[in-house]
Formats: structure tokens, sequence, C-alpha cells
């Protein structure tokens, strides 16, 4: 559960840098001055917690009802967006049309963040709450800046931004809802050891996969820019 939890808080970061990655400097820094000081104020509810009630909190089937549908809404967001994104990239939707969908940076990124922040003080037990508070402050203030900016640089072609960010909001929306049921299952779970072997394969075949991806679209890119410089 845990680490089902920490993969799915990963992926939700590295899909708002994505999305960010398709707004101006400007806009980013403003999300990331917001994150920082949605983070500097929220240490008031973080230090009112214990750890024992914010692993119940984690453990409650309505909350983790109420996160699955708030995961399923935002993925549909992102669906909706990556779609919108590439028909404009065509020519077939103006940017007017799709300010919204432009303009929604993420929701998910608020409740990680206080999970992040709550953890450090669980795991920090002697430190000073606002320090931990004012160091997390700033490297949110840093990281989701200049992460955006070094998405852009890593990839650069939005064809590519927009698969990315399609495949990895189909995973949060299908990570979200397995790990929001588990209060939930309708039979007993038979005790098993973990396949290694199996969940090695798994990943090596995602990694392929996602490698085949990238190497054809940019083939295709450097292909579709040499045709366009004979035809100048």
């Amino acid at each position: 559960m845990e680490l089902i939890l920490q993969i799915l808080i990963l992926f939700i970061c590295v899909n708002c840098l994505i999305k960010l990655s398709f707004w101006e400097a400007w806009q980013t820094v403003l999300f990331g001055l917001l994150c920082a000081l949605f983070v500097w104020f929220s240490q008031s509810y973080i230090i009112t917690l214990s750890k024992t009630k914010f692993e119940a909190l984690l453990q409650d089937t309505k909350v983790l009802q109420d996160l699955a549908v708030w995961i399923t809404a935002e993925s549909a967001l992102c669906f909706g967006f990556c779609i919108v994104a590439l028909r404009r990239l065509f020519g077939k939707t103006k940017l007017r049309k799709a300010m919204i969908l432009y303009a929604y940076p993420g929701l998910l990124i608020f409740p990680v963040l206080i999970y992040i922040q709550a953890q450090l003080v669980f795991g920090l037990p002697g430190v000073d709450f606002e320090k931990i508070a004012l160091y997390l402050t700033i490297a949110v203030l840093l990281f989701i800046p200049l992460g955006a900016w070094g998405v852009k640089l890593l990839f650069p072609e939005p064809e590519l931004k927009l698969e990315i960010h399609f495949l990895l909001s189909l995973i949060i929306c299908i990570t979200g809802l397995l790990m929001t049921v588990n209060g939930n299952t309708t039979y007993k779970p038979i005790a098993q050891e973990t396949d290694y072997k199996d969940m090695a394969l798994t990943f090596l075949l995602f990694a392929g996969l996602f490698i085949s991806g990238w190497v054809f679209t940019r083939l295709k890119t450097m292909h579709r820019n040499k045709r366009i410089q004979k035809s100048k």
C-alpha cells in the first residue's frame, strides 16, 4: 500500500511538471510560488496531526473513495487536454477554445505536498516544524519552475510530451483506483510470495515500449524536418 502510494505520488509530480512545461516561464514561477505558499501555511494543519491519526486518515475508506473520484476527474481533464492540444497542433482548434484545459495545472499536487510535508515532520523528530516547512517551501519554489524548464529541454517535441502526459494520466487513474479500493475487497486474498521476476519483466516491457515510442517519434520528427528543408 505504502509503495503504491509513493509511486502514485511520483507519477503525479512528473505529470504536473509535464503539464506546466506547456506554460510560459512566468506562469510556472507563479504557480511554484502558489505551491510554496500552500506548503508554508499548511504547516499549522500538519502539526495538529499525529502519525497514528495521519495513517488512519490514509486508511479511511470514505477518504480513499473521495480521492478516487478526484483522481478520475483530474485524469479525465488531462485526457481532454491531450486531445485538444493535438487538435491545436494540427490547426483544428483555437487556443481560446482550449484555454480552460491549458490553464488547469493539476490540483492533485496539493495533497501530494501535504503528504510530503507530513512524512518529513514524522521522519525528522526533534527538528523544528518551521524549519522543515521553510526548507520544503524553498525546495518547492525552486523545483516546480526548474522542473518544468527541464522537461522542456528534455522533451522539446510537443507531440512526445502529450504522449507521455496521456500515458502517465492513464497510469495515475488506474493506480489511484487500485489503491483506493483496499478496504472494499469482496474476496479473501491468497497469501503469495512476491514474484520479482514477473515484476521485472513487466517493467522491462513498459520501458522497452516507452523507449521504442520515443525513438520512433524522434526519427519521424527528423524525417519530417528533412523533407521541409528539401522543399524550401
